[in-house]
């Protein structure tokens, strides 16, 4: 479901219908739509991301809710892969994934050399190391104080 900050996407992206006075009109399927239906319905940019990284082996996902803690983004997905082409691969499945439902991201560091790729889209960043240099910043440690979210599983 969509949350206070970040953008939701609706799978199926058809706007919804508006009658004459511009009010909206709900469908027979959101009438019958459930919160099932509605987890299905919407995935916020991060977890969106995380599951881009999943499709090229990501290892230990981990999404940190920066906003509780900090003001200048959401969320942090950090991940990391075994070699500097696996970690491109993955930094390439996220920005092509968030590419498809309209997301660019701000600014992109770190691509060439592929120790810390890091993916800024503003309400959330991504963090993908090469293992050695995910353990040696430690962010999950340096942000220690910011909640963890459930971070989607592959499948």
């Amino acid at each position: 479901m969509a949350g206070a900050a970040g953008s939701a996407h609706r799978i199926t992206g058809a706007p919804p219908p508006l009658g004459r006075s511009g009010t909206l009109i709900a469908t027979t399927l959101e009438l019958r739509a459930g919160p099932e239906l509605d987890q299905l319905n919407y995935m916020e940019d991060w977890e969106l991301a995380v599951h881009a990284a999943l499709e090229r082996k990501a290892i230990d996902p981990t999404v940190l809710d920066i906003g509780r803690v900090s003001t200048f983004t959401e969320q942090f997905v950090i991940c990391h892969g075994t070699n500097s082409r696996q970690v491109q691969a993955i930094a390439d499945s996220i920005h092509a994934g968030l590419k498809s439902e309209g997301r660019l991201p701000l600014h992109i560091e770190g691509y060439e050399r592929a120790e810390w790729v890091l993916l800024d889209y503003g309400d959330f960043v991504a963090h993908v190391f090469a293992k050695d240099k995910r353990y040696y910043y430690d962010l999950e440690r340096l942000w220690r104080t910011a909640p963890r979210l459930p971070a989607p599983v592959a499948a």
